[in-house]
């Protein structure tokens, strides 16, 4: 029988999967670890077992809370497994924020709190996609970008480009060199800012190298 199922738990539970779901595309937009199906589902069950938590303790007596206090724990678990540390770098940190929110959206949702839910993801929305161009533009964050030299007449600007990244303050990782014939080419990694990246490749142009950039695969 369906008599535990009504309208008003269908609304809160779908509501908070559509919520989750939206911050989610962004994340997977972004190429994100953590992108649409975890946060929906995140969010999801966080006001699934809110709901379970008020209803139990309805039923059956006890603490309505004590159910909801175990997501924080388990979300934390949840999110310490986004990050990562990447040639030195922790990558994920924003990810795992976002995992952390939509928990507490979800279960915002599931106590009925349906405004507060629905503004705490307009503010998260803000902060992932306006505050983040903001960052880009400005050159505050930085993202471990491939740069590839292309250079004919053997390997002569191998050390020239190599002293202009250390001169940036940058640190190259899988330095990789490979000459075919008259053509040198240099491939590396490197954890650099918006404005970094375009000194660098100012310079590293000026010896008449090719230069291409793109950032890390996934």
């Amino acid at each position: 029988m369906l008599y535990d199922l009504n309208a008003a738990m269908v609304g809160r539970l779908l509501l908070a999967a559509l919520l989750g779901g939206l911050v989610g595309l962004e994340r997977q937009l972004r190429h994100k670890p953590a992108g649409l199906r975890t946060n929906m589902l995140i969010c999801f069950g966080s006001a699934l077992f809110t709901v379970i938590s008020y209803e139990m303790a309805g039923n059956v007596g006890g603490d309505h809370t004590r159910i909801a206090a175990q997501i924080i724990p388990g979300i934390g678990f949840i999110g310490a497994g986004v990050v990562l540390r990447e040639r030195g770098t922790i990558v994920g940190i924003t990810s795992a924020a976002t995992i952390f929110v939509m928990a507490s959206i979800g279960m915002a949702i599931g106590a009925g709190m349906v405004v507060t839910a629905i503004f705490a993801t307009m503010f998260c929305l803000v902060a992932l996609i306006l505050l983040g161009k903001m960052e880009d533009r400005t050159g505050l964050t930085s993202r471990i970008m491939t740069f590839r030299l292309l250079a004919q007449g053997g390997r002569q600007f191998v050390e020239r480009a190599h002293q202009i990244v250390q001169d940036g303050g940058i640190t190259a990782h899988r330095w990789q060199t490979r000459s075919v014939g008259d053509e040198t080419s240099v491939e590396f990694d490197a954890d650099v800012t918006l404005v970094q990246e375009r000194e660098l490749l100012s310079k590293l142009s000026a010896l008449g190298v090719h230069c291409e950039v793109r950032p890390q695969r996934q």
